[in-house]
């Protein structure tokens, strides 16, 4: 009986792994790539260009800290970060609400 209560809740626990782990990827990398995009806009007005270019040099600055140096490296690592961070919170609510149902 043990053994078929954990063989319907593995799909379930590898499914939900498997899209918190994606989302949890791919949501740093856009907010990284929207604030360099409008720092990057920003710097195309004329009275703003000293702000944009500055936002823009502290982004690649910020992901060359994490990435020893290379900030499309320190894009991968802080989505690679997240992206387990995401699976192990989801893996403890899934086995959370497993427990009290």
């Amino acid at each position: 009986m043990l053994i078929f209560t954990y063989m319907n809740i593995l799909p379930n626990l590898l499914r939900s792994l498997l899209l918190t782990s994606i989302f949890s990827f791919v949501t740093p990398i856009l907010l990284i790539g929207a604030s360099w995009t409008s720092f990057a806009l920003i710097s195309n007005f004329p009275s703003l260009r000293t702000i944009g270019q500055f936002g823009v040099a502290q982004i690649w600055q910020f992901l060359a800290t994490f990435g020893s140096g290379h900030p499309w490296q320190g894009c991968l690592v802080i989505a690679i970060t997240c992206s387990l961070v995401g699976a192990m919170f989801d893996t403890y609510v899934f086995c959370q609400n497993s427990r009290f149902n």
